[in-house]
C-alpha cells in the first residue's frame, strides 16, 4: 500500500485538515536543546529539496504554503533551504509573508558557491524576506575554507546566529570529522536513517563529544525507504512507542539517537506533513527498542 493511500485510512482529508491543524488543543512538539545555546528546537523540521522547487505553478506554491501553515499549527520551527534548490527560497519566502510566520521560522539555509558567499547569501535572505538567518551551513563543504570563516564573521557580528556545514548520502566523511574537530561550529547536516546508518559510527558521537547540533537530511531516502517499508504491515508493537506509520518509525527512529537534534523530511503534501509531524509527540524508542526496530527493517 502506497503511503498516500494508507493515509487516506490514517488521517482526516484536506479539506477538514485547516480545521484540525487550527486546534488549539494541539500537544507540544518534542524538542532538543542546541548544545551551544541550549535554545530548544522540535525535533521534527521540514527539508526543501525537490519538494518546494515549483518554479511559478501557483497552485504548488499554495500548496507548499498550505505545508508551512499546517507546519507551524503543529509546533514545527526549522525550515531548511539553499541555493542549490532552485524556486525554493522563494516559495518559502512568500509562504513566510503570506502566513506572516517570520517570528515562528528558524530559518536554516546554505552558502553554495566557489566564488562570492557574502552576495549568494544576501540573495537567498532576499529570498526569505528574512531579516537574518538563525543558521548558515557551508553546503556539502563546497570552498569551506573560503566560506566559513565568512559564516563566522558573521556571526561575530550580529549577522547570524549559528554556523554550520553539510553533507549527504555519506560523501566525504573523513574530511566532515576533520573540521568537526578543528573549527568552532554549531550544527552539522548529514544524512542517516534505519538504512543508512555510517554516521554512527564517527560523526555522531563526535558530535556529542564537541557538543555540536546535527541536522539529518534524507530521512526517508527521498522516499524509497518508504516505498519499500509499505509494502510491509506495520508491526505491533510500533503501537508501544505511539506510532501510527511506517514514516514515523523510521522518525522516531532518528531522532531517539541521542546525539540528534533535529530531522528534516521533505514534503510538498499535507498529508504527509501531519503524518511527520506526529513523530515529534509521545514516547521515542529506548535503545533497545530500537535495534528491535533496525533488525525488523534489515530482515525486510
Amino acid at each position: 500500500m502506497r503511503r498516500r493511500d494508507l493515509l487516506l485510512q490514517l488521517v482526516p482529508a484536506l479539506g477538514a485538515a485547516g480545521a484540525f491543524a487550527q486546534t488549539p488543543a494541539q500537544p507540544q512538539p518534542l524538542t532538543r536543546p542546541i548544545p551551544s545555546s541550549g535554545e530548544p528546537i522540535p525535533v521534527i523540521g521540514l527539508g526543501s529539496w525537490i519538494t518546494f522547487n515549483v518554479g511559478n505553478d501557483r497552485a504548488a506554491r499554495e500548496q507548499c504554503a498550505e505545508v508551512m501553515r499546517q507546519f507551524f499549527a503543529a509546533g514545527g520551527r526549522l525550515i531548511d533551504s539553499s541555493p542549490m534548490y532552485g524556486s525554493s527560497q522563494g516559495v518559502i519566502g512568500e509562504a513566510l509573508a503570506k502566513l506572516q510566520a517570520q517570528p515562528k521560522v528558524f530559518s536554516a539555509d546554505k552558502v553554495w558557491t566557489s566564488s562570492d558567499g557574502a552576495a549568494q547569501i544576501e540573495a537567498s535572505r532576499k529570498f526569505w524576506q528574512a531579516p537574518r538567518f538563525d543558521l548558515l551551513q557551508v553546503h556539502n563543504l563546497l570552498a569551506w575554507e573560503k566560506q566559513l570563516p565568512l559564516l563566522q564573521a558573521m556571526k561575530a557580528a550580529g549577522q547570524l546566529r549559528y554556523v554550520g556545514i553539510t553533507t549527504s548520502e555519506g560523501r566525504r566523511h573523513g574530511e566532515f570529522e576533520q573540521i568537526m574537530r578543528s573549527q568552532r561550529i554549531d550544527f552539522i547536516q548529514l544524512s542517516y536513517n534505519l538504512l543508512d546508518r555510517e554516521a554512527e559510527q564517527r560523526l555522531l558521537p563526535l558530535a556529542r563529544e564537541r557538543g555540536i547540533a546535527v541536522l539529518v537530511n534524507r530521512p526517508f531516502r527521498e522516499g524509497a525507504l518508504l516505498r519499500q517499508l509499505q509494502r510491509h504491515p506495520l508491526p505491533a508493537w510500533a503501537a508501544e512507542i505511539d506510532c501510527t506509520s511506517w514514516a514515523q518509525l523510521a522518525l522516531k527512529f532518528i531522532v531517539s539517537h541521542p546525539a540528534v537534534t533535529c530531522t528534516i523530511p521533505a514534503t510538498s503534501n499535507p498529508a504527509h506533513l501531519r503524518d511527520n509531524m506526529g513523530a515529534a509527540c509521545g514516547r521515542l524508542p529506548d535503545a533497545a527498542l530500537r535495534q528491535r526496530l533496525a533488525d525488523h527493517v534489515a530482515r525486510l
